[in-house]
């Protein structure tokens, strides 16, 4: 029986640095939840059809189900659970989806969340239908759609009315 080599990586979760040795096949998704105990990433269809995975990889939305830990060496790697502000408040993201009853069983809503998070930064326009085809990756098995969306929707004004010197958060 043969051992893996473990290969060291460093990056940045949830703004702490991180710094450990993987086998080279380690998943981002397994790293987060079984390394560093982050289980708030939900590892679902294994393949990137579902979202539930989507984390922040240096802002951009990922599936973290589909990238090897070692992809991501020396990036920043946001989390749901890196959303909370300095206070302990939930983002305004986490916010609407709660205001907006935008779960049911809860599986997707971090996937879903990371997702919203990340359309601020790409300039999706906080309207349905704009935002309805920004989230054609990440799938709910539970609702109609409607509260995500409307969720995700208010999430972008607040992110924008709210974000420092115009960038969002």
């Amino acid at each position: 029986m043969s051992v893996k080599p473990l290969v060291p990586i460093s990056l940045q979760v949830n703004g702490r640095p991180v710094a450990l040795a993987v086998p080279p096949s380690t998943l981002l998704v397994d790293l987060l939840r079984e390394q560093l105990a982050l289980t708030g990433t939900h590892q679902g269809c294994d393949t990137a059809q579902c979202g539930a995975c989507t984390v922040l990889v240096d802002g951009a939305a990922t599936k973290s189900c589909n990238v090897l830990a070692l992809q991501v060496n020396g990036a920043r790697v946001l989390t749901i659970e890196g959303l909370e502000n300095a206070d302990g408040s939930l983002h305004p993201m986490q916010q609407a989806f709660g205001r907006h009853h935008a779960l049911q069983c809860g599986f997707c809503t971090p996937g879903m969340v990371m997702r919203g998070v990340a359309m601020a930064a790409e300039g999706v326009p906080a309207e349905a239908q704009a935002v309805s085809q920004a989230l054609c990756g990440n799938l709910c098995r539970c609702t109609g759609y409607r509260g995500i969306v409307n969720a995700v929707c208010e999430g972008l004004q607040h992110m924008r009315a709210h974000a420092p010197g115009g960038a969002a958060r």
